[in-house]
């Protein structure tokens, strides 16, 4: 019955869901793969933003969805490996509900501010916030995300108090900060990454080991003196639970074919995206385990939460 599922898979447009808004990173990597994903699958897949809670409410909608590999999502480290730790109930279970397929890519998350907030370094923020302790608004994409988190774990290093304001997506907080509505923000590269080339936010630090090569000026946290200050984002994709191996695995080659393919790296490198797959589903749900007992410690200790 599966090779013969596999065999007749895709005969209709397969769904990719997105549990962000429009203009985060999820939504950007999804439109960049899509297309390549249809061409190489024979049929369209159709990008679907369904936000809300931080991802949960589109994760959700997959994990119910029918297992015939026709719904998948494209979900990242929020919904999938931190939310279990910040919502007191969540609707799904990330390694019973879902068949995890491969990751895509990876992103640092990025400091930045407006720039008529008077700092030019990670240093000079941490000293205004300790002269203004609770005065400084700071946003992210919403409570209990990877912003959120990396937020706290900026405070807890750096021993400041900064007000986390948590924004429906990335998007809603990106026009914000742009607007000089709130003063600062953590967020994924790409969401950040235009504004700062064109000067309209300034860049205070990436939270990757090593400097982004499309910023190259910009420091890495440790250069600016927080090491442990380091939070990297992954996008995978999942199908439903039970969704029939065959299907899995012809998802599985046709992503990392996609994700690597030469002008797919090309768009996601401009972006400031890099490709990042895992060689089958199994490696995948073994990296899931792993990242969620490394988010759980690091939400437990924040006390971060989401509701």
């Amino acid at each position: 019955m599966g090779i013969a599922h596999a065999q007749e898979y895709p005969s209709k447009p397969v769904r990719l869901i997105i549990g962000f808004p429009p203009g985060g990173s999820n939504d950007i990597v999804a439109r960049i793969l899509a297309p390549k994903l249809g061409e190489l699958l024979g049929t369209q897949v159709v990008v679907e933003n369904r936000p809300g809670a931080n991802a949960t409410i589109g994760t959700e909608y997959v994990a119910r969805a029918a297992p015939d590999g026709y719904t998948l999502t494209l979900a990242s480290v929020s919904p999938l490996v931190i939310s279990p730790f910040t919502y007191s109930k969540l609707p799904y279970d990330t390694v019973r509900d879902f068949a995890a397929i491969t990751t895509v890519a990876m992103t640092p998350e990025a400091v930045a501010v407006h720039p008529a907030l008077p700092v030019k370094s990670l240093k000079e923020l941490i000293a205004l916030a300790r002269s203004k302790p609770g005065k400084i608004d700071f946003a992210s994409s919403g409570n209990g995300g990877l912003p959120h988190l990396t937020i706290e774990l900026f405070k807890t290093i750096a021993k400041i108090d900064v007000l986390h304001v948590p924004y429906k997506g990335a998007g809603p907080a990106l026009t914000d900060v742009l607007g000089g509505h709130v003063p600062g923000f953590i967020i994924d590269f790409p969401v950040v990454y235009p504004h700062l080339k064109g000067g309209r936010l300034r860049g205070l630090v990436v939270t990757s080991e090593s400097r982004h090569p499309l910023l190259p000026d910009l420091p890495t946290s440790a250069e600016q003196g927080l090491p442990k200050l380091l939070s990297v984002n992954w996008f995978g994709v999942m199908a439903p639970a039970k969704t029939p191996r065959p299907i899995v695995d012809k998802l599985h080659a046709a992503l990392v074919k996609g994700a690597t393919s030469p002008d797919v790296k090309e768009r996601f490198t401009a972006v400031g995206v890099e490709a990042m797959t895992i060689k089958s589903p199994d490696a995948f749900a073994g990296f899931l385990k792993e990242e969620l007992v490394r988010w759980g410690k690091l939400a437990k200790e924040s006390g971060a939460r989401a509701d």
